[in-house]
């Protein structure tokens, strides 16, 4: 329902927004004026992701900037950014970046430094599954998207 994604927006506007802020589940669903249940299945269904990874996707993005800034510790860098565990956060990060947060802070940047920071944005974005990506190249080359392990072509002309 339109009025249903008008309201999911505003939450994960709000997401954007305040990521350093204490954000749970229940205090989204009030932004969007649903019930915690409804605002996380209607999201997740919306989103493609529950609200919490896209909670920790839009801090892990941040704490990247952060960490190439390289003057604050990753454990300066976990709580500005609203987390308030290291362990979780270095686990999720790692998850999500593919190294810790101290590896990817002593690493060298400065090649992405021309680059403005809306376009890397989107290139250095934290990407839980590699699938979604590799399905839309398999499309945009006219094929069916890889299925275990073999791309057919597409029927379409």
């Amino acid at each position: 329902m339109l009025s249903d994604l008008v309201r999911l927006r505003r939450a994960r506007d709000l997401m954007d927004r305040d990521y350093a802020e204490p954000l749970d589940v229940p205090a989204l669903a009030r932004a969007a004026h649903m019930s915690p249940g409804h605002f996380s299945r209607s999201f997740r269904a919306a989103f493609g992701e529950t609200p919490y990874s896209y909670l920790m996707t839009r801090r892990i993005e941040r704490a990247k900037a952060l960490l190439r800034r390289g003057d604050l510790s990753v454990t300066e860098v976990c709580f500005a950014v609203g987390c308030t565990s290291l362990g979780s956060f270095s686990s999720r990060f790692t998850e999500l970046v593919g190294m810790s947060p101290s590896a990817y802070r002593a690493r060298p940047h400065e090649q992405g430094a021309p680059i403005p920071a809306c376009v890397a944005k989107i290139f250095t974005r934290p990407v839980r599954n590699a699938e979604p990506a590799a399905d839309a190249q398999a499309v945009r080359r006219g094929e069916e998207p890889v299925r275990n392990g073999e791309a057919k072509p597409s029927a379409r002309p």
